[in-house]
């Protein structure tokens, strides 16, 4: 049930705040132990939250869009008084002094909070195994990996235990876990939702979208944290349009664009493949026209990426040095000591490397022939899109190149595990809105990510086709979910 209808439900008094809630807070600790979406579930407040929107309501208060619906959050976004550690040893006790933009207006919006969701390290990585306080585990198969970073997210929506989630995109950690976890993720255009309190990675590319289980909750979503932010330079002074009311506009005659790259993307599973194939055919169902067109740089952005990424990662991590705030060695002797080993230590593998990979572009006589090489080819990259979008109004892309792959599958190589964000990464460097929706299963029983990419600023259209697309394909309607109660607990 999606959250206009529990919204009608609560307003009718037919269930209350708390006993949404309450269900919720049941299904965290039945599962959580096997998935370990959560990093702090916080009960007290949430039902604090609910019990003041049942109070509400009986007074007779007009309630506020998303009253009494319980969420999670990436726990790389600032919830004043709630511990914030981007699943980092480095942050393992910062207690933010103030709130996220989204997080606020979510608040202010009537929805609770059940807590905040574990990530990969600082948000680098793409199987949520580089937290530093253990891995989340799929809903679906325990012994496969969410998808990264934002899998605790993507995890928790699908196993049930919040009705929607908040998480980031910097090159696919929204849509490649929604992919992994059969769920809704998007990521909307750059600057679309402010960024104020989201702990960065690299600023030119990092958005924050929502996981939801229907096209239409993310329209509900995006509907309340979408909008400028004087505190954000980088978000879009532009009006928000009615997504919700847009998602029944008819969608014949638009032309669907399919990229030939990503057909012919290196690992490419078959199986991903023809169901991506299959999900067009059905939007050609239903009036739409499907439509070959070509990106020739769409699989140059992962090199792109692993530039221009590592190095604003490089820059803004530099604030993490031990002396302000985060982990500080305990017993060095002197500054350098201390800072070089207080990051040595509150630092894992795969932000360290990143660091290192970012520094050295960076550096002194490297910046023309990297990071600014990068850039050019950034730009590249979106002009193709452009030319794409002259000649189509969406266009249509798997999400990831395979299904989600066991634990430890790509531990001992880092480049196979950038890999898994080949087909997301191209719409962070053009700064565009792009959507994963589930479109079948793969004979695993894994969930298979469809991708939908528009222009900037075209959320309504984007969010329009993929609903048409789910209603029609009904794919999650008609596919049984595991029931995660009986799996055995796991270790975290």
């Amino acid at each position: 049930m999606g959250i206009a209808a529990w919204r009608e439900l609560l307003k009718r008094g037919e269930v209350s705040a708390r006993e949404l809630t309450d269900h919720h807070l049941a299904r965290i600790a039945a599962v959580d132990a096997t998935v370990h979406a959560f990093l702090e579930v916080t009960a007290g407040r949430a039902r604090a939250d609910a019990d003041r929107i049942d109070a509400q309501r009986a007074a007779g208060e007009a309630l506020p869009p998303l009253a009494g619906i319980p969420l999670a959050i990436k726990d790389n976004l600032c919830t004043q008084g709630i511990p914030t550690t981007c699943s980092s040893r480095m942050l393992e006790h910062f207690v933010p002094p103030y709130e996220s933009t989204v997080t606020e207006r979510l608040w202010q919006a009537g929805a609770v909070l059940l807590g905040k969701t574990n990530l990969d390290e600082f948000a680098m990585g793409s199987s949520t195994e580089t937290s530093a306080f253990g891995p989340s585990r799929n809903p679906w198969n325990p012994e496969r990996v969410p998808g990264g970073s934002s899998g605790g997210s993507a995890a928790a929506v699908a196993a049930g235990e919040c009705m929607a989630a908040l998480g980031s995109d910097t090159g696919g950690s929204i849509r490649q876990p929604a992919s992994f976890c059969g769920v809704v993720g998007l990521k909307p255009t750059y600057g679309r939702v402010s960024r104020y309190g989201l702990v960065a990675f690299a600023s030119s590319l990092d958005q924050v979208g929502p996981f939801c289980t229907s096209v239409a909750d993310a329209a509900e979503l995006l509907q309340v944290i979408a909008g400028a932010d004087p505190r954000d330079a980088t978000c879009l002074n532009a009006p928000v349009p009615d997504y919700v009311a847009n998602l029944e506009q008819p969608i014949r005659g638009l032309r669907v664009g399919i990229v030939r790259e990503c057909l012919e993307a290196e690992g490419l599973d078959p199986t991903v493949k023809a169901s991506v194939l299959a999900a067009a055919a059905q939007l050609e169902a239903l009036g739409c026209e499907l439509v070959e067109v070509s990106c020739p740089r769409f699989n140059d952005g992962i090199a792109t990426y692993y530039v221009i990424a590592p190095s604003e990662a490089s820059a803004n991590l530099a604030r993490y040095d031990g002396v302000r705030y985060g982990y500080r060695c305990p017993d060095a002797t002197s500054l350098a000591e201390m800072t070089a080993r207080s990051r040595a230590e509150g630092f894992g593998d795969e932000v360290q490397r990143r660091i290192l990979i970012g520094t050295y572009a960076l550096s002194a006589g490297y910046v023309d022939a990297y990071y600014r090489k990068a850039q050019q080819v950034r730009t590249l990259i979106r002009r193709d899109f452009d030319r794409a979008f002259s000649s189509v109004d969406v266009l249509l892309t798997p999400t990831s190149p395979t299904t989600a792959f066991r634990f430890g599958a790509h531990s001992d190589d880092p480049l196979a595990m950038y890999l898994a964000d080949l087909l997301t990464i191209p719409a962070n460097m053009a700064g565009l809105p792009a959507i994963s929706l589930p479109c079948g299963f793969d004979a695993q029983g894994l969930p298979i990510g469809l991708q939908l990419i528009t222009g900037v600023l075209e959320e309504p259209l984007l969010l329009q086709v993929a609903h048409h697309y789910e209603q029609a394909a009904r794919v999650l309607q008609d596919h049984a979910t595991p029931d995660l109660v009986d799996c055995a607990p796991r270790g975290r």
